[in-house]
Parts: C-alpha cells; sequence; structure tokens
C-alpha cells in the first residue's frame, strides 16, 4: 500500500516537473535579443488604474478559489469516502466532491475570460504559460470524470490512475501558479504581497497536512477495528469454556 502511494506520488512529481520544464523558457531562448526586449517589457512598472486594480483582484480570487481551494477541497471529499461504510454517506461526498468540482471550472473559465479580455496575453512569461496550460487540463479533467467506466470493467483501474494524477497535477500546479502570479504582482506593481503569501502558505499546509493524515487515519482505523476484533473473539471464547456439554453432545453453539 505504502509502495503503491510512493509510486503515485513519484508519478505526480514527474509529470508536475514535465509540465513546468516544457512550459519554463530554456536559456538559449532567454538571450536572443527579441526575449530579452520582451523581459524587459515584462517588468516594466505597471500603472494601477482602479478599474485594472479591480481586475486583478478578481482575476487572483478567481483562480485562487478555483486551483487553490475547491479543487484540493474536492480531493480531500471523495478520500474520505474510503473510511465511510454508509452507501448515503459516500453518495453525499461524491456529489459533492462533483459539484465542488464543476464550480471550480466555472470560476476559473471566468478568470480565463477575464485576463484574455482585459490583460497583455503575449504569454512571454511563465505565469502566463502555466496559465494557458492549466486552462486546458482544467477543461479536459470533468470531461474524464464524467466518462467513469462501472466498476469491474477493464479500463476502469486506467481511468481511475489518469483522473487521479491529473487531478493532482492541477492543484500542485496551480496552486504554485498562483505564488507565480502573486510574485508578478509585486514584480510589475511594486507592492508588498506579504500577508497574501503567508496567508496562501497557511492554507497550502493546511491542506496538504489533511491529505497527508487521511492516509495515516485510515491506517489507525483499521488497527483499532482488528483490535475489536481480537476483544471481540477473546470474550467468545471465554463464554464458550463456561458452557460444559456432555462427551456426546455435538451440539454447536451459534456465536451472533
Amino acid at each position: 500500500m505504502l509502495l503503491f502511494g510512493r509510486k503515485r506520488l513519484l508519478a505526480v512529481l514527474g509529470s508536475c516537473c514535465t509540465i513546468l520544464s516544457l512550459l519554463t523558457p530554456t536559456q538559449c531562448a532567454s538571450s536572443s535579443p527579441d526575449s530579452l526586449n520582451q523581459s524587459y517589457k515584462t517588468v516594466q512598472p505597471l500603472e494601477l488604474t482602479p478599474k485594472l486594480s479591480l481586475q486583478l483582484k478578481l482575476h487572483a480570487f478567481l483562480l485562487w478559489s478555483s486551483v487553490g481551494f475547491l479543487m484540493p477541497i474536492g480531493v480531500l471529499l471523495i478520500r474520505v469516502t474510503n473510511n465511510v461504510k454508509s452507501t448515503r454517506s459516500i453518495r453525499i461526498l461524491f456529489y459533492c466532491h462533483v459539484a465542488s468540482q464543476i464550480v471550480a471550472v466555472i470560476l476559473a473559465t471566468a478568470g480565463a475570460v477575464l485576463s484574455i479580455s482585459n490583460f497583455e496575453n503575449a504569454f512571454n512569461n511563465t505565469h502566463q504559460r502555466i496559465g494557458l496550460a492549466l486552462y486546458g487540463f482544467i477543461w479536459l479533467q470533468p470531461l474524464i470524470g464524467f466518462l467513469r467506466p462501472d466498476r469491474g470493467v477493464k479500463f476502469r483501474s486506467i481511468w481511475y490512475l489518469t483522473h487521479w494524477l491529473l487531478g493532482i497535477a492541477i492543484c500542485v500546479v496551480g496552486v504554485a501558479n498562483v505564488y507565480i502570479g502573486i510574485h508578478t504582482y509585486h514584480e510589475r506593481t511594486g507592492r508588498s504581497v506579504r500577508l497574501w503569501t503567508v496567508l496562501l502558505t497557511v492554507e497550502v499546509s493546511a491542506m496538504a497536512f489533511v491529505y497527508l493524515f487521511q492516509d495515516r487515519w485510515n491506517h489507525v482505523v483499521r488497527q483499532q477495528q482488528q483490535q475489536e476484533a481480537a476483544a471481540l473473539g477473546d470474550d467468545d471464547d471465554e463464554q464458550s469454556e463456561e458452557h460444559v456439554y456432555p462427551a456426546n453432545d455435538h451440539k454447536e453453539v451459534a456465536v451472533p
């Protein structure tokens, strides 16, 4: 179980690194005159009008609430079902997962429309490149979710692994791009972003702790169940020893 979890974690980290490496410009490209000129334009101070300031804050809020909050919440919700035995509770958690992801996609789409219609879209910096790729994967993920095969179907495990890997990768890369966006905002405006960086770090750390704690909690629950089963078995043995039957009496004692 732990080995499988490590393999899945390594796969997620590998996919994230691949995406970032493809989106990050190479050293050779950055040394060209055109790239240097674009880089110089990118770091120029941004004159904030009240309208532009509101649009930037709204864009940041939409994308944070999508990839930085609702999507990780959806991942945590679906993992809770591993410890739930009630069919009704599992169904409720599943639909909460679906609803949170649908709202997250809608918010990300609104953020994309806002950025495309109001901001510079030269895609000459890491934040814009990662954001463009994220939009595509964010829209792809619900399509994969709705194409879920039934249990027992041959491709069910492949679908599950693909859906899980893509969901985790979107969350990880999305949160990283939120950090990059905050840093870009600081570079372009010169305004302090320390408070937002600290708040985002606290939130991400809390969600990461809950995600990792869920695995350990599963182990604790299994250990408690095994101890209760062992204690129940000992009690049944003691009760059966208290009843003495004749040697020729072969009746079985029904254990509830």
